[in-house]
């Protein structure tokens, strides 16, 4: 079985290298750099190339955007590399424009990062080619919306399989997180894609980000939720 190389960038160094020891625990992972801030991990990205890089959004020397503008230059010059950015914040505008730069892109909130096993599964998925979207930013732009917004009209149950397309998840991945047969998940998405008005395709990339273009549509606030909790 061939190792999906990774490179971790976050300049706290605990977190750093938790991640980085957690991956290396793992049979299908091989963390072959570690960097602290934007300029090293590109620097670590064109010397190994790896399959995967794992970035903090906010990087020094300002803390703002350094990560992601990184990723970028990443997506740019190594359109194959899988990239997953990680954000203390929900931070809508920056997320939308990442994920709409490809296939084998991710973006998850730091503090929603609770299960070991769901991590790695969603560093597989994005390595595998998939896209993976942070169910708090989703349910954050379903749950804040404009009175006559269109999402009004998904019920409880189709809103989270919503949130479970634009985490990357199959409908087989869909059925065994919500316990309801394939076939259920199947007749939720149809229902979906009819009432958002999105075209039907079984490319789970594409899907993602059908969903997510559509949501950006909606125009809702704040544009920065801290991490996913103020609805």
């Amino acid at each position: 079985m061939s190792l999906t190389r990774v490179v971790v960038a976050d300049d706290d160094v605990l977190l750093r290298e938790g991640l980085a020891s957690l991956l290396s625990g793992q049979s299908d992972f091989q963390v072959v750099g570690r960097a602290g801030d934007a300029p090293e991990l590109l620097e670590l990205v064109r010397e190994h190339e790896p399959e995967l890089v794992i970035v903090d959004i906010r990087m020094p020397p300002t803390h703002s955007t350094e990560g992601l503008e990184a990723a970028h230059s990443i997506r740019e010059q190594f359109p194959d590399i899988g990239i997953l950015v990680l954000s203390a914040h929900v931070e809508i505008e920056h997320a939308i424009e990442l994920l709409s730069s490809g296939h084998r892109i991710g973006y998850l909130l730091k503090s929603r990062v609770i299960d070991v096993d769901e991590f790695i599964e969603t560093l597989r998925r994005i390595a595998a080619g998939g896209s993976v979207v942070d169910p708090g930013l989703v349910h954050t732009l379903v749950t804040v919306r404009r009175a006559e917004d269109p999402l009004g009209v998904l019920t409880e149950r189709e809103q989270e399989v919503l949130a479970l397309m634009a985490e990357g998840r199959s409908n087989a991945g869909i059925s065994r997180k919500l316990w309801v047969a394939e076939g259920t998940v199947e007749k939720h998405i149809r229902h979906i894609l009819a009432k958002l008005q999105l075209p039907e395709t079984t490319d789970d990339h594409r899907r993602v980000l059908a969903v997510i273009a559509f949501l950006r549509t909606r125009g809702t606030q704040p544009l920065a939720v801290p991490d996913g909790r103020s609805r």
